[in-house]
């Protein structure tokens, strides 16, 4: 009776935590979307907000931008399961579902989603228990684009806007990029998230404006990157240029190549070198005072 009893008790300590991993679903824009083209799905970009247990300290929280070419959005691997551990070491966790250049939505609506995002989880800093000043961004692939685009292309608010939201800032505090789209040139783009985005013949300007090794300064945030030397989708050189930059504008950061794996790897499997980025990431989250002992 009494292994009963626990085993009822254990079922229902699993069940909660099943509930507890249920996102809050939020629209990105309450007011109604600007620059719709429709109002079905793929029309409304959402916040799925993953909150950590509040224990009676302000939060560090992330927004994450799954990768997908800006066609489709791996939301799953590289979105909630990412938010889930995020949750495991303290940090709350949003994923972006942004709308995508393959839907018709180019430049620079993908940029003003996330912007939009990073604002709104700043406007609930006091309801959401996070604090305003450790709040950053994490994007792979193409969402990695657009991860490294607000990283290298934000504002702190316009004190004069007549929408509230709009006097918040934008700026991520910390930049993690998993096997990035950082460039826009043709050298080492993904032609797919290019053309996506950008459309057929982009404007040299906005190329070299989107190619975001070009872009960074002694302003842009810190960053975290892993990549694959193996990704043939990806080129690798992606991550070296963006780290490359990093270090000439003397903005600290970490950058891990591991040798073997493809691309869209997610968390990898255990057997990888490639596996242990977790670890290395939540300990330079840990070094950079983004969260207090940082687990595996």
């Amino acid at each position: 009776m009494k292994k009963v009893y626990i085993l009822f008790l254990l079922l229902i300590a699993m069940n909660s935590y099943a509930q507890e991993q249920e996102p809050l679903e939020i629209a990105l824009y309450p007011e109604g979307t600007p620059n719709a083209l429709g109002n079905k799905t793929k029309d409304i970009p959402m916040l799925y907000y993953y909150p950590s247990a509040y224990e009676g300290v302000l939060k560090t929280a992330v927004v994450i931008c799954p990768g997908g070419g800006y066609t489709h959005l791996a939301i799953e691997k590289e979105g909630f399961k990412m938010a889930q551990w995020f949750n495991s070491f303290g940090v709350s966790a949003i994923v972006l579902k942004y709308r995508l250049g393959g839907d018709g939505y180019k430049n620079p609506v993908p940029l003003q989603d996330v912007q939009q995002a990073l604002r709104v989880v700043r406007s609930k800093a006091e309801e959401w228990h996070i604090a305003t000043e450790k709040v950053g961004v994490m994007g792979f692939s193409a969402g990695g684009h657009l991860a490294s685009t607000v990283a290298t292309h934000w504002d702190l608010g316009d004190p004069l806007a007549k929408d509230q939201l709009q006097r918040l800032s934008c700026r991520p505090d910390f930049v993690i990029l998993g096997y990035p789209v950082v460039t826009m040139e043709d050298d080492f783009t993904h032609k797919g998230s290019k053309k996506a985005l950008l459309g057929d013949e982009p404007d040299a300007d906005l190329v070299k404006k989107l190619s975001n090794e070009t872009q960074i300064n002694e302003k842009t945030p810190p960053a975290f990157i892993f990549h694959t030397y193996e990704d043939g989708a990806v080129p690798v050189q992606n991550s070296l240029q963006f780290y490359s930059a990093m270090v000439a504008a003397g903005v600290p950061g970490e950058l891990h190549i591991y040798q073997k794996g493809g691309h869209g790897l997610g968390f990898g499997p255990e057997s990888s070198s490639y596996f242990t980025w977790r670890e290395t990431c939540s300990r330079w989250l840990e070094n950079i005072n983004m969260v207090d002992g940082a687990i595996e």
